[in-house]
């Protein structure tokens, strides 16, 4: 079954009353989830007003799990103690901006990207125990939190991300799962410049990205000759994605290049960075893919999981800025992990 890691207390980072990275992004989600059936428990948020639209009834029902805060030790794994102790500084101190202005923390941001983080190891641990904390069988995981993570470079904040999510979760799996080799694609219409920053030398995790051409596209990274560097030379892939592109163009650009090339790497274990800030009514980028485009994605990747991770799939919120888009994408690919 699938799992579903998310809590209400995502809503306390908060960002400002115009940010794109804001609180009603989880409210959303929260409110989609429960209007396709994946989930029964009452909605936390019941009042917050938002046009959904009509949703199709999803198959099965998810299995809640609520998320631990992150270990520093895991935390440490990925960033040098001085900068987690700077953005902890800066959020006891009342809060503030930790970059060149897109990504804002308040006094209670610390303890929230610590949330979001462990909401990604309380993934990796039931997918990998193959149970929930109540002993319900786990063969995927989605962890719905936020801030999002990967463009937190080692020691270096940035686009609206503190911590790099998905690499300390990777990394947990490493060390605590003996996991050799993990697998991260990452479809969030920006580049994961800081996931493959945490990877960039590491030939134990391929790290595959679809994004916004660099050249049109927030962080300005990702072209195709950045393939990894020393010893994990060839195990960073770049498929830049022309503006306009839709379905079809990023169905056969996984096929062509990303699907091929990890299955050439055989991972343990694949994750997913679900960004669903590709969608046509995103205002943060020019990409045209629609909500059935991320469900057949997802689709390609359950494939591929099942023939070489064991179905092993642990996937994790990233962007996604139209609230009605974010909703609908991610009950889509919900659905489809869930198969």
């Amino acid at each position: 079954m699938l799992a579903f890691v998310s809590s209400p207390r995502f809503v306390d980072h908060a960002t400002g009353p115009f940010h794109p990275e804001r609180p009603d992004r989880i409210r959303a989600i929260h409110r989609a989830v429960r209007a396709a059936g994946l989930i029964h428990s009452p909605d936390p948020f019941p009042d917050f007003e938002f046009d959904l639209g009509a949703m199709a009834r999803a198959p099965f029902e998810m299995i809640e799990i609520p998320p631990r805060p992150a270990e520093l030790e895991a935390i440490r794994a990925v960033h040098p103690p001085e900068y987690i102790e700077r953005i902890r500084h800066i959020c006891a101190m009342g809060g503030g901006v930790l970059d060149q202005g897109d990504t804002p923390v308040c006094p209670e941001s610390f303890e929230i990207a610590l949330l979001s983080a462990g909401g990604v190891l309380t993934a990796c641990d039931a997918v990998m125990t193959g149970k929930s904390p109540d002993g319900k069988s786990v063969r995927r995981a989605f962890s719905a939190g936020r801030p999002p993570g990967h463009h937190a470079e080692i020691d270096r904040p940035m686009g609206f991300c503190l911590f790099s999510n998905i690499a300390i979760g990777a990394r947990y799996l490493q060390r605590k799962y003996s996991v050799g080799k993990v697998a991260i694609v990452d479809f969030d219409v920006h580049h994961g410049n800081g996931t493959q920053a945490v990877f960039d030398a590491d030939p134990s995790v391929f790290f595959a990205s679809l994004h916004q051409h660099p050249r049109t596209c927030y962080p300005g990274t990702g072209y195709e000759w950045e393939i990894g560097t020393g010893a994990g030379r060839g195990f960073t892939l770049n498929v830049p994605m022309q503006s306009g592109a839709g379905d079809d163009e990023y169905l056969a650009a996984l096929r062509k290049s990303v699907i091929p090339a990890i299955e050439a790497f055989a991972p343990e274990v694949l994750m997913i960075s679900a960004g669903f800030d590709g969608h046509a009514d995103d205002p943060l980028a020019s990409v045209d893919l629609s909500e059935e485009g991320f469900a057949q994605i997802t689709r390609e990747l359950v494939a591929l999981a099942e023939t070489h991770c064991g179905g092993r799939i642990i996937s994790v919120l990233e962007g996604g800025y139209n609230l009605r888009a974010l909703g609908r994408s991610a009950v889509r690919h919900l659905v489809e992990l869930g198969r």
